[in-house]
């Protein structure tokens, strides 16, 4: 495994990242993201039982032991953003080989293709304070507004915005965030405060990952 730059410590935060092989799309249809929604809250769990074939097609409940916490996701249609909290040791590093594999081999089979298709080893930047959560947060949730995919952030389906609005069950600790704004609606603003939004993006940009490298 190549050597990471970034170690991941059990109880801290992190921004990971990933997109498809010469920047190829990795989400086309609503089945597809769908499917990557499934594999995200089936393998953030410690006890991985029954299987995910098993769990995707029924109702059956996870137990509460987790590797990993989900504090937010967007997925875009060649790449993918995780807010990422490691529980266990070794936590996020398992958590991302098993969604990338096991959602690799989904769509090779479905669009009958060989070969990777993310982009190596995903990168990860720690987050040091609460202040770099939160911004963190709000860069993920506006990646549809930002790479025009969407006029609305309520339009835009494959985010865990919706499951902090409240309009979306969900399997993120959204709390982790909420809980340092007075109400769902001031988290809205946050996110929607262009101009604070400009002034602190220079600030944490070591923080979002360069989707040019």
């Amino acid at each position: 495994m190549p050597y990471r730059k970034v170690p991941l410590v059990s109880g801290e935060y992190y921004h990971v990242f990933n997109r498809g092989v010469a920047r190829m799309p990795t989400f086309t249809t609503k089945r597809d993201y769908e499917r990557f929604s499934q594999t995200l809250q089936y393998y953030m769990h410690a006890d991985l039982k029954p299987k995910f074939s098993a769990y995707s097609e029924s109702d059956i409940q996870l137990g509460a032991a987790k590797s990993v916490e989900i504090i937010a996701y967007c997925m875009m249609p060649n790449h993918f953003h995780l807010l990422l909290k490691q529980i266990t040791n070794d936590g996020i590093s398992q958590f991302m080989k098993n969604v990338c594999i096991s959602y690799s081999k989904y769509f090779n089979v479905k669009n009958k293709r060989v070969g990777p298709l993310f982009q190596g080893q995903f990168k990860a930047v720690y987050i040091e304070t609460t202040e770099q959560l939160l911004h963190v947060s709000r860069y993920i949730h506006l990646n549809p507004l930002v790479g025009f995919l969407s006029k609305n952030l309520d339009d835009y389906l494959w985010s865990s915005f919706h499951e902090y609005m409240g309009t979306k069950k969900g399997f993120c600790a959204k709390e982790q965030v909420l809980s340092n704004f007075s109400s769902k609606d001031q988290y809205r603003q946050f996110l929607l405060d262009q101009e604070d939004y400009g002034r602190k993006l220079a600030n944490i940009k070591h923080l979002l990952l360069d989707l040019e490298e």
